[in-house]
């Protein structure tokens, strides 16, 4: 472990200094894009404008023998686009791949600043960060990259889940972590082959009745709930951000919307979108709701210094409260700042 005077040292002579606070953007979706697909790839310039953040995804669901034509499809997006406020994330493989090298010395010379964050697929411990973090000190420093390029990490293997808060707190570039729910799944040997989202076997029954024979209720829960909740205390203890990651029934847009906002509401800040049609539904689920901003605003309004109790609409609110209004009118004004519309709607 490293202490806390080395802690925030470039890891090369000549590479940035790692960041003391990460940067405040907003991220309520981070949309994938197969960089293969030269169709896909010409849409981003539109998609870019919708979004907070473009991932050019390198790992799963691209072809072996397509992983090349990826790295190369990106690299190219990167350079072409102008992604204004828009984020600019890339996924390399994982680190037991043949391709995650050349992944990372071509991508950081290719594209250097433009890049924002790195998701880096199936973290076990810290020790993975840790290479990372140091083989990006290198290859900043290398090509003269200016901003250092923030680390993310998939969590979806079961010793990832065990070392968590480990991993939160592995290095300075921590930017978060999202929930694999897929690879998770098969680490864990549950026995299910959704892509995160419930399960109708997964379930509790009512009590019986006096006629034991009677059907029961049951009730479906949250095959996620457990590793969402461990997951966002570990990055809210470190000061970075908990993601929800895949909901991959594209059909059902209702059940995308219900994990999302079980998410959102547990503390993550944000969800992958993987199709298109799932843009609006994590703009919708992350951006607070504009009744609970409003009542937020008076919550800061009637305690400006954030101390005592007031009773506002027939219900008491204290400091502990008004850090809750806090968090949602801090999340309203970040949103304002590029949705016109819902600042009209938030009157921010």
């Amino acid at each position: 472990m490293k202490t806390p005077k080395a802690f925030f040292k470039p890891l090369a002579i000549g590479a940035p200094a790692p960041m003391m606070e990460p940067p405040v953007r907003l991220e309520r979706m981070i949309h994938f894009v197969p960089p293969h697909v030269d169709k896909m790839r010409a849409k981003v310039p539109d998609i870019a404008k919708k979004v907070d953040v473009v991932l050019g995804n390198l790992e799963d669901a691209i072809p072996a023998d397509k992983k090349i034509e990826a790295r190369q499809g990106f690299i190219e997006m990167a350079r072409d686009v102008d992604f204004g406020e828009t984020g600019l994330w890339t996924r390399i493989n994982c680190l037991n791949s043949p391709w995650v090298l050349d992944d990372l010395l071509e991508i950081v010379a290719g594209v250097g600043d433009k890049l924002d964050v790195v998701m880096l697929p199936k973290v076990e411990g810290p020790w993975d960060i840790h290479y990372l973090d140091q083989l990006l000190a290198q290859l900043e420093a290398r090509n003269g990259v200016t901003k250092p390029i923030m680390i993310h990490a998939i969590l979806e293997t079961a010793e990832g889940v065990k070392n968590v808060e480990a991993i939160a707190t592995a290095s300075p570039r921590m930017h978060g972590m999202s929930l694999g729910p897929a690879d998770l799944a098969a680490s864990r040997g549950m026995k299910t082959t959704r892509v995160g989202g419930g399960h109708p076997d997964y379930v509790v029954l009512a009590d019986a009745g006096a006629d034991a024979d009677a059907p029961r209720p049951a009730y479906q829960q949250d095959l996620w709930h457990y590793t969402v909740a461990k997951m966002v205390d570990a990055c809210e203890a470190a000061g970075i951000k908990a993601f929800y990651g895949p909901f991959g029934d594209f059909s059902d847009a209702a059940a995308c919307e219900a994990q999302f906002r079980n998410a959102f509401l547990m503390g993550c800040h944000g969800a992958w979108s993987l199709h298109p049609n799932q843009i609006d539904i994590a703009k919708k689920v992350f951006s607070p709701d504009v009744g609970e901003v409003a009542f937020a605003k008076k919550i800061l309004d009637a305690m400006p210094d954030g101390t005592g109790a007031v009773m506002i609409d027939g219900k008491m609110q204290d400091d502990a409260t008004w850090k809750q209004a806090k968090v949602i009118v801090d999340l309203a004004r970040l949103i304002a700042v590029k949705d016109p519309e819902l600042a009209k709607a938030y009157d921010l």
